[in-house]
């Protein structure tokens, strides 16, 4: 079995929450990520819905798609 090898925001996360934290705490700090990384993909949409990459026809063809089968075959 390999190591795990951590990346640096790992490692700061790590540092971060050495100490024991409440579970209300770590739903905070779920949500808190969860809403940073919708943040960026909604932005990302937004620039390509913006420069004409991105429309309702694509998003009615990846509606229809079988996300984790695409997922599969695109790793």
């Amino acid at each position: 079995m390999e190591p795990t090898v951590f990346n640096p925001v790992q490692i700061h996360l790590l540092k971060m929450f050495q100490r024991k934290k409440s579970e209300a705490d770590l739903l905070e700090v779920k949500k808190v990520l969860s809403d940073y990384y919708a943040k960026k993909l909604n932005d990302h949409l937004n620039k390509l819905w913006d420069e004409g990459i991105l429309d309702q026809k694509r998003l009615d063809e990846i509606n229809e798609m079988d996300l984790h089968e695409f997922l599969r075959k695109n790793k």
